[in-house]
């Protein structure tokens, strides 16, 4: 993990669905590309850390939300170098080839809320934060790049207590979501 001056980290989890096993050879071209794309990610400025399986180089074999779908959990420093690294980096170019690896979702697959620095959240607290995306929409507990909300304006959500879920536990669900919580 990167040592940081922020009071608090933008942590980011988004989920794909593979239309394919990882060793099929049709998704062979994105598996190439997972380490120079992790480590260009763990170079760039504002990167704090990422999930990482024991023994392993990344997360794809990790499947706490389904057999067939693949998670990456990071923290940043700043919404901006998350930004930074998705939209204007050698990322951009695997994001634009997605379609020939995974399924389309119609429904968020990616969701961003802030944490206190230090804080590694967990499987369980993303799958969670994705959920209550998915089901009440953008809020400082919930966002996207295209409905943001400040660290400040989130703080108050940062302290709300999460179901922590094990990695190996296999597939998770949320907790129910207190639909009067923003």
């Amino acid at each position: 993990m990167t040592a940081s001056t922020h009071a608090a980290h933008l942590a980011e989890l988004n989920i794909a669905t593979l239309l394919h096993p990882l060793d099929d050879p049709r998704i062979a071209p994105f598996v190439e590309l997972l380490d120079p794309v992790n480590a260009a990610a763990d170079d760039t400025p504002g990167f704090v850390w990422r999930l990482v399986e024991e023994g392993a180089a990344d997360a794809t074999g990790l499947r706490p939300a389904g057999d067939d779908v693949i998670v990456n959990l990071s923290v940043w420093e700043t919404q901006e170098a998350l930004w930074d690294f998705t939209y204007r980096s050698g990322h951009l170019e695997v994001m634009r080839q997605r379609r020939e690896w995974f399924e389309r979702h119609v429904e968020a697959h990616l969701v961003l809320w802030w944490v206190p620095a230090g804080h590694l959240p967990t499987v369980g607290e993303a799958l969670e934060r994705l959920a209550d995306l998915q089901a009440h929409g953008p809020s400082p507990r919930a966002f996207t790049f295209a409905s943001s909300y400040t660290a400040a304006e989130a703080a108050p959500f940062q302290a709300v207590p999460f179901q922590t879920v094990p990695v190996e536990a296999g597939p998770v669900e949320a907790a129910p979501l207190d639909p009067a919580r923003p």
